[in-house]
């Protein structure tokens, strides 16, 4: 049974939720095992001020890690996810990059984007014009960015659309990946099952 993707709980967990709706878009429930919940948690939220860990979300370093904690517990036949790390000019949406051909094999990708502040958001579709995405980040008022679309009958998938565009150049704005220097994304895929051809 698929789950819909759902909504950060606090200001500072969009990158587990993201992570987990990942994990929810390409898994049935009963395919994820509690260590995932448990580990997702555990290994992001990790930037921290005085007034306590978690308060600026998670960093590069703490995502790279969960990626590679997810590869290896994978690989261990228990989770039918791949997932690798990308970062700075790997994290683009052009049609010959990484992000696309994960999209277009039937993946998806956490990436880190601007909206008023660092957040994560989960891409699950591309076309010629639109960035179709699942942002954990629930609004009361009418969504404030120009171009993009709040979605709400597609909740296994996305509940934004947005414009190819925004994410073009690295310049921070609303839904931009910003400077190369800053980006980074995770990407996750189904394994392929035991004796299909492409596991050969």
């Amino acid at each position: 049974m698929k789950v819909p993707l759902r909504y950060q709980i606090s200001e500072c967990d969009c990158c587990p939720t993201t992570v987990l709706n990942g994990m929810s878009y390409l898994l049935e429930r009963q395919d994820i095992p509690p260590e995932v919940v448990r580990n997702v948690y555990l290994y992001s939220m990790d930037n921290f001020r005085s007034d306590g860990y978690g308060v600026r979300g998670t960093t590069h370093a703490a995502l790279r890690y969960l990626t590679e904690w997810i590869e290896r517990f994978a690989k261990t036949g228990q989770l039918n996810i791949s997932s690798r790390y990308i970062a700075e000019e790997q994290v683009s949406l052009e049609p010959d990059g990484l992000i696309a051909e994960t999209i277009r094999n039937g993946g998806a990708a956490v990436t880190r984007i601007d909206l008023d502040g660092w957040h994560y958001i989960l891409m699950t579709g591309l076309d010629e014009e639109y960035v179709y995405a699942f942002d954990p980040y629930k609004l009361d008022e009418p969504f404030p960015v120009p171009g993009v679309r709040v979605i709400a009958d597609h909740e296994l998938e996305y509940n934004r659309i947005i414009p190819r565009v925004s994410f073009a150049t690295e310049d921070v704005h609303p839904y931009s990946f910003g400077p190369y220097k800053t980006r980074d994304a995770m990407l996750l895929t189904r394994r392929p099952e035991p004796g299909s051809r492409s596991d050969t």
